[in-house]
């Protein structure tokens, strides 16, 4: 009778893990607008990848998992990336107004970019707040099936991908921004989930 009731109060549960990841997956659904209308939300939760990849500057390296307990919008980009280039102030503008112990935009650039060219590229475009991480042999891209550039992951407090979107989007517009407080505003981990 005890294991009759335990496995009752699970499978109530996974159903209302299930009902909530649904509504979460339905609300950033609608909340996706113009550019934003690319992005792809997924019905459950996505792994990631425990890659290590390259902190700027030589610091060391780092990991997805590093980032849990944040929402993360995770960018891979490449200097030589004209759509790259367009977002990149976008992106900037993201991080200063959410940026913080709850939201992290995350900027890998993947393959061959020399950590000058990767300065310059920043230079140019007036970015001084966000990382300058590489990822120079793809090994995370790949994992991450990274198929092209540029490429956005939005990644939960649990560190599982809930969208993505292939290509550059407005990253500092009204959506983008109701997105990300969505995503912020969620507690649990999770606001939506894999395709």
């Amino acid at each position: 009778m005890r294991l009759f009731r335990q496995l009752s109060l699970y499978m109530a549960l996974a159903l209302g893990a299930n009902a909530a990841a649904a509504a979460d997956q339905a609300q950033l659904e609608a909340l996706r607008e113009d550019s934003l209308r690319r992005l792809v939300v997924h019905s459950e939760p996505r792994g990631t990848s425990a890659t290590a990849f390259q902190l700027a500057d030589g610091a060391g390296t780092a990991s997805l998992e590093d980032y849990q307990g944040k929402v993360v919008l995770l960018n891979f980009w490449a200097t030589w990336c004209a759509p790259c280039r367009k977002e990149m102030p976008q992106l900037s503008e993201l991080q200063e107004e959410f940026g913080g112990e709850d939201f992290e935009v995350l900027t890998i650039a993947t393959g061959r970019n020399s950590p000058a060219g990767i300065q310059k590229f920043f230079d140019e475009a007036g970015i001084s707040n966000l990382p300058r991480h590489q990822d120079p042999k793809q090994a995370l891209a790949r994992e991450m099936a990274v198929i092209g550039l540029p490429i956005t992951v939005l990644l939960d407090r649990d560190g599982k991908e809930v969208a993505r979107l292939l290509g550059d989007a407005e990253w500092n517009s009204d959506s983008a921004k109701a997105i990300v407080k969505a995503m912020i505003g969620d507690q649990t981990g999770s606001a939506a989930t894999s395709d």
